[in-house]
C-alpha cells in the first residue's frame, strides 16, 4: 500500500498543476485582447520595475555598507587569504 502513495500523490499533483497552469494562461490571454492601450501600460510596469529594482540595489548596496563598518567596530578581520 506504501508504495502506491507517491505514485498517487505525484500523479494527483500533476494534474491540479497542470489544471491550474492552463487556466492562468488561458486567463492572461484573455485579459491581453481585451487591453488595447498596451503600450501605455507596458511603458508603466517597465517603469515601476526599474524603480523597484534600483531600490532593491541601492537597499543592497546600505545593507553591505552597514555590515561592513559593524564589522570593522566589533574589529574581525576582513582579510582574504
Amino acid at each position: 500500500m506504501i508504495d502506491w502513495t507517491p505514485i498517487v500523490f505525484v500523479t494527483f499533483k500533476a494534474l491540479v498543476l497542470g489544471t491550474g497552469m492552463f487556466f492562468a494562461i488561458k486567463w492572461h490571454y484573455d485579459q491581453g485582447k481585451k487591453d488595447k492601450d498596451k503600450a501605455k501600460q507596458n511603458r508603466a510596469v517597465l517603469r515601476a520595475g526599474g524603480k523597484v529594482a534600483a531600490a532593491f540595489v541601492l537597499l543592497l548596496l546600505g545593507l553591505g555598507l552597514v555590515t561592513f563598518v559593524l564589522v570593522r567596530m566589533v574589529g574581525l578581520d576582513l582579510t582574504f587569504p
